[in-house]
């Protein structure tokens, strides 16, 4: 099983200072420099690089399977000429230091997109490199998620209607906006394309073959209220609101969705239980969510065990970097609000004991139990469990 004595991929720490060395032997360290660095995320599959500036120098970390791990630190005047670099290449101010800036990478390797952005604090511009896969990333089904079968079931059966509201919550970096992709391309691949389906997210994170993808502009007056309504005389069969963040957002999408459209969203939730509390706190009718949504499914994403992890990870695995965990799997719990226990619930009260106490009764395999099975499994470890859910499984 993984051991918390191993606290982050050792291996990291020695590549950096490969790395390094090898910048400063270039003519152009700096460009060098960064090209290493960029070229390490991608062979991590990181999803993101953070540059933080301290005393000492740039702390360079990778968030890899949704874990930040710390790889060393680039000193000296090196430190800041890998931040200007940075913003040359994605045509961000580079005297503008005071204020942040977001931007995008000019030249991203293919099938990726990487977005850049710059904070600034006492010893300098923090800056974190997003990388974001370009077109399906091999999840164009439901099936493709490797959900839980019991929360697959509910996604596939709701996506089979005409209108509705599908609801996917969790923390973020739990995959929600994932799952919501997967759905559509699923909706596309059903009806062979048939449907307009149409997008309004903010920020649009990746391509969707077959939808129209539009990016909210706040700044602009196009805020998600503002283009929703637009939205609405688009002709849409199949809309994706990326996420709900407001009541007014949340009124206008359970609108669409008792008046004929399917409607994909996303909001930050814990559990079913609390997305039917939110709704109802954002000023949602009960017998709107109860007549309007289709299905709840909260996720989360696990680190599984690395094939090295058995009596121990080893610290120079290249696959996990010694921290014995390596790939995500998703755990999950779905429901059906037309559930007779469910609906009685939301009809009769805004509490969350009273939800969770209804999807019991209709049976839902809670976001625990679907832990729980990984890790009898073996799939995962104890310590993974209390991370990712904060709670201790009964010990029986």
């Amino acid at each position: 099983m993984h051991r918390e004595a191993v606290s982050g991929p050792t291996g990291l720490e020695s590549r950096l200072s490969e790395l390094v060395a090898a910048a400063q032997g270039s003519p152009e360290p700096a460009p060098a420099l960064v090209e290493g660095l960029l070229n390490e995320t991608y062979a991590l599959g990181a999803s993101d690089l953070h540059l933080l500036p301290q005393r000492d120098g740039l702390h360079t970390l990778w968030r890899v399977d949704g874990v930040l791990h710390g790889a060393g630190v680039i000193a000296g005047p090196l430190a800041a000429a890998v931040v200007g670099r940075l913003k040359v290449l994605c045509e961000l101010l580079t005297y503008e230091t005071s204020r942040p800036q977001e931007g995008r990478l000019r030249d991203a390797p293919p099938g990726r997109q990487v977005r850049v952005s710059t904070f600034p604090t006492i010893h300098g511009e923090k800056v974190v490199a997003r990388v974001l896969p370009l077109g399906d990333s091999g999840f164009d089904s439901i099936a493709a998620l490797a959900l839980p079968a019991e929360a697959a079931g509910v996604l596939s059966a709701a996506l089979d209607q005409t209108s509705g509201a599908i609801v996917i919550v969790g923390p973020a970096g739990s995959g929600k906006t994932t799952t919501a992709y997967a759905c559509l391309r699923e909706v596309i691949r059903r009806t062979a394309g048939r449907r307009s389906v149409v997008t309004l997210e903010d920020p649009v994170e990746g391509e969707v073959a077959g939808a129209a993808q539009s990016q909210a502009a706040p700044h602009a007056g196009f805020d998600m209220p503002t283009a929703l309504r637009s939205l609405l005389r688009q002709d849409p069969e199949v809309i994706l609101v990326g996420e709900i963040r407001d009541p007014e957002t949340a009124r206008l999408a359970y609108q669409a969705a008792m008046t004929g459209q399917l409607v994909v969203t996303t909001f930050h939730a814990s559990s079913v239980a609390e997305a039917v509390v939110r709704l109802l706190d954002m000023g949602t009718p009960p017998f709107v969510v109860r007549g309007a949504t289709r299905a709840i499914v909260a996720q989360r994403l696990v680190r599984t065990q690395c094939a090295c992890a058995e009596g121990g990870p080893r610290a120079d695995c290249p696959q996990c970097h010694g921290v014995g965990l390596r790939g995500r799997a998703a755990i999950a719990e779905g429901l059906s609000v037309q559930q007779p226990a469910a609906a009685t619930a939301i009809r009769e009260s805004t509490d969350r004991t009273a939800v969770e106490a209804a999807a019991a009764a209709a049976g839902m395999t809670t976001l625990l139990e679907s832990a729980e099975a990984l890790l009898n499994a073996g799939a995962i470890d104890h310590a993974e469990l209390v991370r990712v859910l904060g709670i201790e499984p009964p010990r029986g």
